[in-house]
């Protein structure tokens, strides 16, 4: 019986792809349930490159998603899964901590949780990011709400429809709220399995600047709100088209 399903969103990832399998295969070993009972999907967002075949080739199970929406290749890759409870990782995350699978069994066959995620920390640190980390940190104490490995039981995410597809972004936040909504009605809570936090990629970081998130999402947030033009073309660079 499979136990985790593991979905993996992705577009043109062939690069990182693959240390983040090596780590979700440690992980799998050590998983006092046994490897078998873990599948990994990858949920393949019409690519271009070969992300596919690295997939296939490492024996996950790949589910095509033409949409490129990034809330639809996460429903897509649920669509395939057959395990109880899916964990949600995005494709170039550096490493998923070895015990990751042990932590989230024990935390959901407490009955006390809908869900949760393990929270990050980055690959490098810099006076950028060390700001850029200390003005969010407050607000995912305040909230629970935290991203890294993502998951609940698969009866839930069914229960509050998967993510929005409508969302081009934030969908992971709006998916989060709606379990919490959830859990609330029968007592559970989100939880930050904060013991196995995941390694997040920086390479948006690499990319668009050591200060960027700081000046960029603001203005982003902004030009959305208004319906500026200039929203989409944003959302698009850095979203949806960045330089792999």
């Amino acid at each position: 019986m499979v136990r985790f399903s593991v979905v993996i969103p992705a577009f043109n990832e062939e690069k990182y792809l693959p240390r983040l399998l090596d780590s979700i295969e440690t992980a799998r070993a050590r998983y006092a349930g046994g490897r078998a009972s873990i599948e990994v999907i990858v949920a393949d967002n019409a690519s271009s490159d070969a992300t596919a075949e690295v997939a296939a080739a490492r024996g996950c199970r790949v589910a095509r998603v033409q949409k490129r929406v990034i809330a639809a290749a996460r429903n897509g890759g649920a669509r395939a899964a057959q395990g109880e409870i899916l964990a949600f990782v995005d494709a170039d995350t550096v490493r998923i901590h070895p015990d990751t699978f042990d932590v989230i069994d024990a935390l959901i066959s407490t009955g006390r949780f809908v869900g949760g995620s393990t929270g990050v920390e980055p690959e490098r640190w810099s006076a950028g990011l060390r700001v850029t980390w200390a003005v969010f940190l407050p607000v995912v104490w305040l909230t629970k709400l935290d991203t890294g490995v993502v998951f609940c039981r698969r009866g839930d995410f069914e229960a509050v429809g998967g993510y929005d597809e409508s969302r081009p972004v934030a969908e992971d936040v709006a998916f989060l709220l709606a379990l919490r909504r959830l859990g609330r009605r029968r007592g559970q809570r989100l939880v930050r399995a904060r013991r196995v936090k995941a390694v997040a990629s920086t390479r948006k970081f690499d990319q668009f600047g050591e200060w960027h998130y700081l000046g960029m999402m603001p203005r982003f947030a902004l030009q959305f709100l208004l319906g500026r033009p200039g929203a989409r073309e944003m959302l698009d660079r850095y979203w949806y088209r960045p330089t792999r």
